[in-house]
């Protein structure tokens, strides 16, 4: 092959490098966000139970503080229904930093939350807490959460 031919196919090769799709991580994040405040609203409303839980994956795994792994959409919304039932229970939560991979699928979150129910003698609690929640692109251009972990503050 002359060296005019590997100049050539540098050259093409580097042009196709140039074409590949940037991804604009700053617009992904916003939509996280925007999705994030939408699921806050839901879930602090507590009425919806299916709005609640649209915004997990149907793989999705919740990792709640001192009880096993949740995984899978109906598992979650089995535990989220009991938890809305739970007397005064209330949920809280702001997403202070969203971080998107460089190929704009997949995302990390972290954030604080506050978590209120009645206890067993009827008195209210309050738990403030942290979380980390891992978010994926979905096909339809959408995120969905695929992990979800808290835990309380001491």
């Amino acid at each position: 092959m002359s060296t005019l031919n590997k100049m050539i196919i540098v050259v093409i090769l580097l042009v196709l490098a140039g074409c590949a799709p940037q991804v604009d991580t700053e617009k992904e994040r916003a939509a996280i966000l925007q999705t994030d405040k939408e699921w806050v609203t839901a879930a602090s409303e507590g009425r919806d139970l299916e709005r609640i839980i649209s915004f997990w994956a149907d793989d999705a795994a919740i990792y709640p503080p001192g009880l096993p792994s949740v995984v899978g959409k109906e598992a979650i919304r089995q535990f989220i229904g009991k938890s809305l039932q739970t007397p005064g229970f209330s949920v809280w939560w702001e997403t202070n930093q969203v971080t998107v991979s460089k190929g704009g699928d997949l995302a990390y979150a972290t954030g604080k939350n506050r978590f209120t129910f009645s206890d067993a003698a009827g008195k209210t609690v309050t738990a403030n807490g942290k979380a980390i929640t891992v978010w994926r692109k979905e096909p339809s251009g959408s995120w969905k959460c695929v992990i979800d972990i808290w835990n309380e503050d001491r």
